[in-house]
C-alpha cells in the first residue's frame, strides 16, 4: 500500500483549501501515529448527500457530521477507508460548541483516523478515550496548522 490521500469537495456550504487539509492529514497520520501506508479518501459533502450515505449504509436517519468506512482487510499493512464530512454540519456544531467551523472539520478527520487506527466510540469508556485522543490532537494541530485558513478558493 502507497500513501495516497484523495479529496473531494462536494459541497458548496464554505470553500475549503484542500492542500491544508491535506498537509494536516498527513502530519496527523505520519508524526503523530507514525502510519507508514495508507489509502483514504475524503468526501465533503452536502447535508442532504450525507443523509443517503447515513440512511443506505448506516440506517440512521438525518444527516450527521462525519462517516468513516474501513476497507482494510484483516491483517493488512496501513489504513484503508473513505470518510464523508458534512461541512454544514461542522458549521451547526460550531455555533453549538463555541468553536469555529474549521477547527470542527480539522476534529471531523482526526476522528476518522482515530476509527481507522481502532477507537470506538460506542460504550462510554471507549467513547472517553476517544474523545480525549481527539482533543489533544485538535490541540496539537491547532497550533502547527492555520485552521482558519481552511477557508479556501471556491474549485467546486
Amino acid at each position: 500500500m502507497s500513501r495516497v490521500l484523495s479529496f473531494r469537495n462536494r459541497q458548496r456550504t464554505r470553500a475549503l483549501a484542500l492542500p491544508l487539509l491535506r498537509r494536516l492529514t498527513r502530519y496527523v497520520l505520519e508524526e503523530e501515529f507514525g502510519v507508514k501506508a495508507y489509502e483514504l479518501g475524503f468526501h465533503f459533502v452536502e447535508p442532504d448527500e450525507m443523509a443517503r450515505v447515513n440512511q443506505q449504509f448506516l440506517q440512521h436517519e438525518g444527516s450527521t457530521d462525519v462517516i468513516t468506512f474501513d476497507h482494510a482487510d484483516a491483517g493488512a499493512p496501513g489504513l484503508h477507508g473513505e470518510i464523508f464530512i458534512s461541512v454544514a454540519d461542522a458549521l451547526q456544531q460550531a455555533r453549538e460548541f463555541g468553536t469555529t467551523w474549521q477547527e470542527e472539520v480539522a476534529r471531523y478527520i482526526i476522528h476518522s483516523l482515530l476509527h481507522l487506527r481502532g477507537h470506538d466510540d460506542l460504550e462510554p469508556a471507549k467513547r472517553r478515550v476517544m474523545k480525549r485522543e481527539e482533543n489533544r490532537l485538535v490541540k496539537i494541530v491547532s497550533t502547527k496548522f492555520a485552521l482558519r485558513s481552511l477557508t479556501g478558493a471556491r474549485h467546486f
